[in-house]
C-alpha cells in the first residue's frame, strides 16, 4: 500500500513530460572563431544562431571604438558601383515615448524579445541601462539589426531617473533584459564584448552561421 502510495505522489511531483529527454547537438564557439568574426568590418558581428529548443540563441562579438571617433570600416554602401541609382530608404517609424531631450543625453536601444549578457573581452567603457528611450525610431524590417543581430528595436535618446551609468572592464558581465534600453555614454579607448542573445520569441526565425566562419 505504502509503495503504491509512493508512486502516486512521485507521478504528481515528476511528471513524465517534465522528465523526458530531449538531445540537441552542442555548438562549438573556438577562441579563433571569435577573433575571426572579431576582425571583420563593422561594429556588432552575429557569431551564430542556433534553435536550442524552447529558444533560438544567439552568439555575438562587438568591437566599439573610441567616443567621437569615426567608425572603423563599417556600416556603408553596398559593394558594386555603377548602375541606377537605389531608392531612397522609407522614413523610419517612431517608437517610444515624446518628449523633449535633455542636452547631454546619451543613445541607445531596446530589443522587442531578445535579452542579452555581455561578456567584456577587451577594452573598458561606461554601459547605460534603464530609463526609456525618447523620439525612437523603430529598426527597419529588412535591416540587419531586425534580421540578423537582435530583432525589432527601438533606438533614440536615454533618458529618465532611473538611468544607470557604469564603467565596465574586463571579466564583467551584464545582464540586459529585453526591453530595458542600453547604449554607451562613454569608452575612452575601445570595448570589445561577446553578447549572449537568447531570443524565445524567435523574433529572429532564420538560424545563422557567420559566412567568415564557413570558409574555415
Amino acid at each position: 500500500m505504502k509503495a503504491r502510495v509512493f508512486s502516486a505522489v512521485a507521478a504528481l511531483l515528476f511528471p513524465a513530460a517534465v522528465m523526458a529527454q530531449t538531445s540537441r547537438p552542442a555548438t562549438y564557439i573556438t577562441a579563433e572563431d571569435v577573433k575571426t568574426v572579431n576582425a571583420l568590418p563593422g561594429v556588432d558581428r552575429q557569431i551564430v544562431n542556433v534553435d536550442v529548443g524552447n529558444t533560438n540563441l544567439a552568439v555575438g562579438v562587438v568591437h566599439r571604438g573610441r567616443t567621437g571617433a569615426p567608425p572603423a570600416g563599417g556600416g556603408g554602401a553596398a559593394p558594386g558601383g555603377g548602375g541606377a541609382a537605389a531608392a531612397p530608404a522609407a522614413a523610419p517609424e517612431p517608437c517610444g515615448d515624446k518628449g523633449t531631450v535633455p542636452a547631454g543625453s546619451p543613445t541607445g536601444l531596446w530589443h522587442q524579445g531578445q535579452t542579452e549578457t555581455y561578456y567584456i573581452i577587451s577594452g573598458s567603457g561606461t554601459l547605460v541601462t534603464g530609463g526609456r528611450v525618447v523620439n525612437g525610431r523603430k529598426s527597419a524590417p529588412d535591416s540587419q539589426v531586425t534580421k540578423i543581430l537582435n530583432g525589432p528595436s527601438c533606438s533614440g535618446s536615454i533618458v529618465g531617473a532611473d538611468v544607470v551609468q557604469r564603467v565596465v572592464n574586463v571579466g564583467d558581465i551584464i545582464i540586459i533584459p529585453a526591453g530595458t534600453p542600453h547604449g554607451w555614454a562613454n569608452i575612452p579607448d575601445h570595448v570589445d564584448y561577446l553578447s549572449v542573445r537568447p531570443d524565445p520569441q524567435r523574433t529572429i526565425p532564420e538560424l545563422y552561421t557567420n559566412p567568415a566562419l564557413k570558409k574555415q
